[in-house]
């Protein structure tokens, strides 16, 4: 028997005979270990851990603590729903199962039946009777004949369909109980690790996410290994609906929208309008520190320059529809992007190596046209501001400026208080070449010069294929936030490609015209998304520099008016900002409302302290604080502000 060598994570290479799976190389490890195995990722390449090895391999054994073991279990869960589903109700038909980044769904037609929130406790425990079988997932290459033969059989059209993008040879079935369908796979050994069921939620679902096509029913769910981690997440979730930031937004009344004005446009009320000024004016100090100078672009512009760009191949069908003008073949587009631009103002006049770097900064606001079912209060939007800016530099600087933007963005997400977060380093999928626009020349260049830069950053990273832009590769921010969910922030792109469509150039030292490289950046990402993960993120106490109303001043009845407005005027010499409370309310009711829209800092106003020259100092979460004379409380609060 030949043996294959197989290089483990740690670098460590240990000999195996050839057919070996991944399972017989944990359980050589440890039988805990063998256990707890969910999937492998082979050569890069996630894998049934029950899939044979013919060759020298790296191998990583994923686990449910990593985000690939997740993935093959909850990818496996969605199988074991359709069994269930099945059983239940013969003749369902299905259309796509993936796994999500929390749980997983199932398109599914069941005919005349029409399934309700009332059945999703009976599919759950006839998922947990099939589960308790131990039924292995059996991997099986079908000839593309025998897979249509097999669902003509079924009458399942979906499936039929989805085999028609499909080659003969590249065409898997995997099987479970009495449960075929159609898949890549990977999936996890056998159906008992999971130990807990919960269907979350029902949806309507177009076949092929195309509005003409039918309607499936989406069903939800997520499955643990244990059930004391579905109490947790159910738990999670309950607090999840409490921070929704739509649900805050209204009632800290920062945000809105309008059916007359349309879906996924929000419009900001003054206090989301301060709360984001904040933001933007916080960013563009910081900017300026570095050399960045700020402009202001149109929000619509020629057809031609989205052609020219490239956005309009890549962003077409996902824009607003062209604007078109009295004038006979002219069309303008909402802007889908900054960059296009942003290379114009570059190549306004011709350009020095003496003026590299360049960097051109802006709020400002795209439009996308997102579907109407994908729309979900600020974090889903048709119109939003990102923090975008652009470097134009030579090869040389590319390296030094990538680590400039990452010093930023990194520091600008721990401001935010955000402490838990990676970068994914966003590659080609070398699959899939047509997704993306430029040279490989070009590409090898800008992918490897963001891994050389990271590579010398204190950063913990992951690498991503298939996740870049189609114009260029990129670092990803995926932050966690209070409650441990993953969202991706900020962006770090390298491009070749738009300078060389836009034909953009600078005289050398050596006095010939040169291409420069473009860098394009957003901390933030947009101002609308990443306010919405805020909110959730701090349940709405927003850092103290950060939010709108920093006291309030609750006097106990109104005679002491006058001398809170002292008060108010004289906190706003020191740019605090509060507001006085002169509603007919007992001073209980001021306080629990004052918590309510949480105001960090409660001032209590009575004859004594106005006798005094004073004020009763209240923190939200901590109580009462003490009385303090109104210099006192502004070194108390500069004190907060820097902790």
């Amino acid at each position: 028997m030949n043996t294959i060598n197989i290089t483990l994570p740690d670098g460590s290479v240990r000999q195996y005979e050839e057919g070996s799976t991944a399972l017989d190389i944990a359980l050589s490890i440890s039988e805990g270990l063998a256990r707890n195995v969910l999937s492998a990722t082979v050569n890069g390449e996630i894998w049934d851990a029950f899939r044979p090895i013919y060759q020298d391999a790296t191998l990583k054994l994923n686990t449910w603590n990593d985000k690939e073991g997740k993935s093959t279990y909850w990818h496996s869960s969605a199988h074991l729903m359709a069994e269930a589903l099945e059983a239940l109700y013969p003749g369902t038909k299905f259309g796509i199962g993936p796994a999500i980044e929390q749980g997983f769904y199932y398109d599914v037609d069941t005919g005349s039946v029409t399934l309700t929130a009332d059945d999703l406790p009976k599919i759950e425990a006839k998922m947990l009777e099939l589960a308790k079988q131990k039924s292995e997932y059996i991997r099986k290459e079908i000839s593309k004949a025998d897979a249509i033969a097999y669902f003509n059989d079924k009458g399942d059209e979906y499936k039929l369909e989805l085999l028609e993008g499909l080659e003969d040879g590249n065409i898997t079935f995997y099987s479970q109980g009495n449960f075929t369908d159609l898949c890549r796979g990977p999936h996890i050994p056998d159906t008992s690790s999971v130990k807990a069921v919960k269907l979350t939620s029902l949806a309507g679902a177009y076949w092929r996410g195309d509005e003409t096509r039918k309607q499936l029913t989406r069903i939800y769910g997520i499955t643990f290994p244990k059930a004391k981690e579905l109490t947790e997440y159910l738990e999670m979730i309950e607090e999840a609906k409490k921070r929704d930031h739509r649900k805050l937004g209204a009632e800290l009344e920062l945000f809105m929208f309008s059916e007359k004005v349309g879906q996924g446009l929000p419009m900001w009320l003054p206090k989301g309008t301060q709360l984001r000024e904040r933001l933007q004016q916080f960013l563009r100090v910081e900017q300026e520190k570095r050399g960045y100078q700020m402009v202001i672009t149109p929000h619509i512009g020629s057809k031609s320059l989205y052609v020219t760009s490239g956005h309009y191949a890549k962003y077409g069908e996902d824009s607003f529809q062209p604007i078109k003008t009295p004038r006979d073949g002219e069309e303008f587009l909402l802007k889908p992007m900054n960059c296009p631009h942003h290379c114009e103002i570059y190549g306004v006049r011709p350009r020095s190596y003496k003026e590299l770097p360049l960097r051109i900064g802006e709020f400002g606001t795209v439009y996308r046209y997102e579907q109407s079912g994908e729309l979900h209060g600020l974090s889903r939007v048709r119109g939003f501001t990102q923090d975008d800016a652009h470097i134009f530099c030579t090869k040389e600087q590319v390296k030094g400026e990538f680590q400039n933007v990452l010093e930023l963005t990194t520091m600008v997400i721990k401001k935010m208080g955000f402490e838990n977060f990676t970068a994914q380093i966003s590659l080609r999928d070398p699959e899939k070449p047509e997704k993306y626009i430029g040279s490989d020349e070009n590409w090898q260049a800008a992918e490897q010069g963001i891994i050389d830069a990271v590579s010398e950053f204190d950063i913990e990273t992951v690498t991503a294929y298939g996740e870049a832009a189609f114009y260029g590769p990129k670092l990803d921010f995926m932050i966690k936030d209070a409650l441990g969910r993953s969202w991706q922030l900020g962006t770090i792109q390298v491009d070749y490609n738009l300078p060389e469509r836009f034909e953009l150039e600078y005289t050398g030292a050596d006095n010939q015209t040169h291409r420069p490289v473009m860098i394009h950046r957003a901390p933030f990402g947009s101002m609308e998304r990443f306010i919405s993960i805020l909110i959730e993120h701090t349940a709405g106490k927003f850092p103290l520099w950060l939010t709108p109303d920093q006291f309030a001043l609750l006097p106990i009845s109104d005679r002491l008016i006058p001398y809170c407005k002292d008060i108010l005027t004289e906190l706003a010499k020191h740019d605090i900002r509060g507001f006085i409370d002169e509603r007919a309310e007992s001073i209980g009711r001021k306080i629990r409302d004052t918590e309510l829209k949480r105001v960090p800092l409660m001032l209590i106003v009575g004859d004594k302290e106005a006798e005094n020259k004073e004020v009763s100092v209240r923190k939200q979460g901590h109580g009462d604080i003490g009385s303090m004379s109104v210099d006192a409380f502004v070194a108390f609060f500069n004190k907060e502000i820097e902790a």
